[in-house]
């Protein structure tokens, strides 16, 4: 793919979502990485009415772990693989205080080694929590990096990751994190993508099989 071609796909969508954002409600990087813990397999919305109650009700490593797991349980207990999820807020609770002093690290490799937090994860942190430059691969982005051909179709997450790391400039790493979430989240969508409007369909094979399928179909239907 041309640069010319990346500039354009990258434009495009910076047009259609420019206040792009990290949707989660946080007020500081601890608070930021337990809601992206959160988020695994489950929607923003949701994890923000959950962590609502609980940063009300938990300000800090220590109060995590000052509880019984069965009540930390019970309070994200509205999150998919609740229980899971609450073994390891504690552990990396345990691991923030016993290592880093109750905060949390703002370098990519120490992120990586608390307990539920992966590359993704971690990339999220450092860009939106200490605005150092990442591009975290989730479904939509994945999704839409392979539509677009900004990745091939058989491309790992951390292959994503890194061709999109070479095709777009450092500087707008964080932004197109956000911008692609956005038009994966409300445009793009995995089942019904609304190609038939979407300003990118000249370079999205993807949308052109969509759509050629879809006047397939509708001839079809009307002989």
């Amino acid at each position: 793919m041309t640069n010319a071609k990346v500039r354009h796909i990258l434009d495009t969508i910076a047009g259609m979502y420019p206040d792009a954002r990290c949707e989660l409600d946080y007020g500081n990087a601890f608070e930021l990485t337990i809601a992206v813990l959160l988020s695994a397999q489950c929607t923003d919305v949701t994890v923000n009415k959950v962590t609502k109650d609980l940063f009300g009700k938990y300000h800090a490593p220590a109060d995590y772990i000052a509880v019984p797991r069965e009540e930390l349980e019970q309070d994200i207990r509205r999150i998919g693989l609740y229980r899971n999820k609450a073994k390891h807020i504690q552990s990396l609770c345990h691991l923030l205080i016993e290592q880093y002093g109750g905060e949390v690290p703002s370098v990519h490799d120490e992120l990586v080694k608390l307990p539920g937090v992966g590359r993704k994860t971690a990339n999220v942190v450092v860009s939106n929590a200490f605005d150092v430059p990442a591009i975290a691969v989730d479904t939509h982005v994945e999704r839409v990096s392979k539509r677009l051909g900004l990745a091939a179709e058989d491309d790992s997450v951390l292959e994503v990751e890194k061709k999109l790391m070479k095709k777009v400039p450092k500087e707008e790493w964080t932004l197109t994190h956000h911008r692609l979430i956005f038009f994966g989240r409300y445009h793009c969508k995995a089942q019904s993508p609304n190609c038939q409007v979407c300003p990118l369909l000249d370079v999205c094979k993807e949308g052109k099989r969509r759509m050629k399928t879809s006047t397939v179909r509708r001839t079809r239907t009307s002989v």
